[in-house]
Formats: structure tokens, C-alpha cells, sequence
């Protein structure tokens, strides 16, 4: 190993702190709190693999989120969206300061760093206060107060470093695990996987299914209406529930790609239409609106108390049932089924960045296992003759392209592919591809404006199945 330049911090312990304070004392410094949460959540997505949405579900969610007054719950997401968006580049200049590794078992310390290297390099907060909340966060556990001096000279050098090195870095690097950039290049090539990358590390825009005039809702969010009808805003500056319209329902929140799908139906006023694994609702709510009468099925009944609920807001009726799919037997076969099914939702990074660092590959083969069966389950709810619509929020092929074409191999005579028509629906052509399938990436609809374009990956199929 060649000798660290001058200036790289050694990892030596603190002769000072020979009784280490309880990690559990309560944080006195100004901030500390929300930064020693930042980290706990961080090691509760990387080291055991724990979806965001949960922990820091306002309700629900970890103890030490809920703990913290609002606006430090949201500097708390803020950390961690950017920590974990840009991972990659994050460990590549954190490891510059090192004279070597940190040791494995590290993982406390790592943490610590990437939270305060996430607001040196990327967020509006003073470097000093990110650095010295570190080095009392370090001081405060017993696992990494030997590490408070290495903490302080890794931080203080990427404070220094930041201007010069931080561009490259980004250029440099591909903020994904390696076997989702494997992946992806072999499912869209370098150039788009590329392209798909860097939309990972924007924040995604917001978008609003409305329930009509979204010229009017996008003049007053201060957006635009997209080519699909959907109207967008860059970013929110407040909660969702205090936008004009939210009380009387006039709009709900809805990814621009995931409002498509409903839409491949084309005119289904008074046709009965199944909705299955229907929460949260939106897609049960398009239906709803377009003069379906709809019945939504989901397994899950708090989910399908929040779907309750979002549909009473809408002023927006269903029939509800709670039931598992492959166990559902309606007492009538439906005009259509849309089934959305769970999956990896690799397609939703751009929102949801702890994705990628909570799945793995064994993961995305598990979960089209489970498609495969649902929609196995699906094509014994619609009539002959009927329409069956096959989406999900992932940018897989093996939950996509691949498991439609063994679905068709093996259902021959009994379904047949309905391909999707580029003119069908105004700003869809793009998507369509050459088999007649609908693939969105967070690479397409470019606006001109990287924050305010593309969408979510999603992937819709649509089929009839044969009297």
C-alpha cells in the first residue's frame, strides 16, 4: 500500500474518550437528532435492507423519525434521499481521505460519514454544522467514538475538496449497484442506461391525475400539462393536502406513467372492469371516472382502507373486496381485468432511491414468479372476449418483455396479445414499442428542463382472451 498523502486522516483512536458516552443519551447539540436518526434509517436501508416509505411513515414509521418535530423529519428525507442517490460517488470521495478501507465491520462509522457527506456535497446546509454534528454523533457511540478524529479530517478534507473534485466524481461514477447498471445495460444499451442513470439522481417531479380542466389546476399549481394530459409540478412547498382542490377532490397524486395503463382500455363506460391489487387507488379512481363500474381487489385490508378512503375524498365509487387473487371468484366474469401487479419497482428510483439498495436480482426473479401467477389467476376473471391490461412499475425485462412472451407462449389458443397502438391516446406514441407494449423509462419525456421530465419506468402489455 503506497503512503496516504499528507493531510489523510489514519485511523487512530481518541486517547481522550476513555468512557465513551451511551449512544442512547438524548442528543443535546442543536440538530444532532435529526442527524442521528438520518443515520439509524440509513443503516436500516443498506445493512437490512428496510424500504424508506416505512420507516419514515409519519405514523408508523421508526421511533426516532417520529420522535423528531416535522421539519426536521424533513431534513431527515432529505439526507437520506440524496445519501442514497448518490452512494457511489459519495463512498469514491469519502474513500479518497482514507489511508485504507474502513474496517468491515464499520458500518455505524460509514454511515456517519455518508450523512454528513450527503449535506457537504449536495444540500443547503453549512459545512460546519454537518462536521461538527458528525464528530458529536461519532463522539456519542461507543462503536465509533475512537473514530471522532477520523470523522473530523475525512470531513474537513471534502469540505476543501468539494469544488474541485465533486464534478468529476459525478462523471465518473454510476450511483448504482453493480448488478442493476449490468442489467440495465443489457436490457437498453450504454447510451440509455446511461441516460436512466442520471435521471436517478434528480428529485422526481410531482404529478396530478385531474379530474378535469388541467389547464385550470396547472395554472394554479404553477405547472404544466403534459402531452398525456397529466399535470405536473416541479417540486411541492407543502403538504399535498393543503393544494387548493385537494379537499373537494378534484385531483389526485399519480406518476404520469402510471396513469397510462387505465388508459388502454379505451371507452369503458358502464363495462364491468376488475381492478386487482388496487391499492392505493389511483388506477381504481381513473376507471371509476371514465364510467366503469368498478370492483377493486386488494389482499391487504389496511391497504384497502386507504384505497377507501382516497376514493371517498374523490367523491369516486367502487365495489370493494378484500381478497387474495389467486382465491377470488367473482360471481360474474368481468368485461376487463387491469392488473398492476407488485414487482420490483426498479421503475421508481427517481422517487424512490433506497430501491436499489433493498433489492437484488434474486429479488426481481421472485417477484415475476408472482406476476406470472396473478396474471395466470386474472385471465380466468374476464369474459371471452374480454381485455386484460398487464402493468408494473418495473424497468426488468424479466418482469416485462420476457414474462409476457412465456404468458402468450404458454396461453396459446386461450389469449392473444392486443397490441398497443401509438395513436390510441395523445402522448403515448413514443412509448409504444415495435411488439405493441408500453415502456416508459425515467429517461423519456424530455421537457427541455431535467427537473421537469420523464416519468416512471412502466411497462403495460394489454391482451384478449379468445372465446
Amino acid at each position: 500500500m503506497t503512503d496516504a498523502p499528507r493531510g489523510r486522516p489514519r485511523h487512530r483512536p481518541n486517547a481522550g474518550n476513555k468512557k465513551p458516552p451511551r449512544q442512547d443519551a438524548a442528543p443535546s447539540a442543536p440538530g444532532l437528532a435529526a442527524r442521528m436518526a438520518a443515520a439509524r434509517l440509513l443503516a436500516a436501508t443498506i445493512d437490512a435492507r428496510t424500504p424508506l416509505d416505512g420507516l419514515t411513515d409519519h405514523e408508523h414509521g421508526h421511533p426516532q423519525f417520529r420522535a423528531l418535530d416535522m421539519r426536521d423529519r424533513g431534513l431527515v428525507r432529505a439526507i437520506l434521499a440524496t445519501a442514497l442517490r448518490h452512494r457511489r460517488t459519495i463512498d469514491k470521495l469519502i474513500s479518497r481521505r482514507l489511508e485504507k478501507p474502513l474496517p468491515a465491520n464499520a458500518t455505524a462509522l460509514s454511515h456517519i460519514l455518508h450523512v454528513a457527506a450527503a449535506q457537504i456535497l449536495f444540500l443547503d446546509v453549512p459545512d460546519s454544522a454537518a462536521v461538527d454534528l458528525a464528530v458529536t454523533h461519532a463522539k456519542s457511540d461507543p462503536r465509533t467514538v475512537r473514530f471522532s478524529g477520523l470523522v473530523n479530517g475525512v470531513l474537513r478534507a471534502l469540505v476543501r475538496a468539494k469544488s474541485a473534485e465533486l464534478p468529476q466524481a459525478l462523471a465518473e461514477t454510476k450511483d448504482a449497484p453493480e448488478w442493476f447498471v449490468e442489467r440495465l445495460v443489457a436490457a437498453y444499451g450504454e447510451a440509455e442506461a446511461g441516460r436512466i442513470l442520471a435521471a436517478h439522481r434528480l428529485e422526481s417531479p410531482v404529478d396530478f391525475t385531474v379530474k378535469s380542466a388541467p389547464e385550470k389546476w396547472a395554472e394554479a399549481f404553477g405547472g404544466i400539462v403534459l402531452p398525456t394530459g397529466t399535470v405536473r409540478i416541479e417540486k411541492l412547498s407543502g403538504p399535498v393536502s393543503e393544494l387548493e382542490g385537494f379537499t373537494d377532490g378534484a385531483w389526485w397524486v399519480q406518476d404520469a406513467a402510471a396513469a397510462l395503463p387505465a388508459r388502454l382500455f379505451g371507452d369503458i363506460a358502464g363495462k364491468r372492469v376488475a381492478d386487482l391489487c388496487a391499492a392505493p387507488g389511483g388506477k381504481t379512481a381513473q376507471l371509476a371516472l371514465a364510467g366503469a363500474k368498478v370492483t377493486a381487489v386488494e389482499a391487504s385490508k389496511n391497504r384497502l382502507a386507504r384505497l377507501s378512503a382516497n376514493l371517498e375524498r374523490l367523491a369516486l365509487d367502487a365495489e370493494k373486496v378484500n381478497a387474495d387473487l389467486l382465491d377470488y371468484q367473482p360471481a360474474e366474469l368481468f368485461d376487463a381485468v387491469l392488473l398492476d401487479a407488485p414487482c420490483s419497482s426498479t421503475g421508481t428510483v427517481r422517487r424512490h432511491p433506497d430501491v436499489l439498495w433493498t433489492k437484488s436480482p434474486a429479488d426481481i426473479a421472485k417477484l415475476a414468479g408472482v406476476q406470472r401467477k396473478l396474471l395466470d389467476g386474472a385471465v380466468g376473471l374476464v369474459k371471452p372476449g374480454g381485455t386484460i391490461v398487464f402493468s408494473n412499475c418495473s424497468l426488468d425485462p424479466e418482469e416485462g418483455e420476457a414474462l409476457v412472451a412465456n404468458f402468450l407462449d404458454d396461453h396459446r389458443g386461450k389469449v392473444e396479445l392486443d397490441p398497443i397502438r401509438a395513436d390510441e391516446a395523445p402522448g403515448i406514441g413514443s412509448f409504444v414499442t415495435p411488439e405493441g407494449y408500453l415502456r416508459t423509462t425515467p429517461a423519456g419525456l424530455d421537457l427541455g428542463n431535467p427537473a421537469i421530465s420523464g416519468l416512471d419506468g412502466f411497462f403495460a402489455a394489454r391482451f384478449r382472451r379468445l372465446a
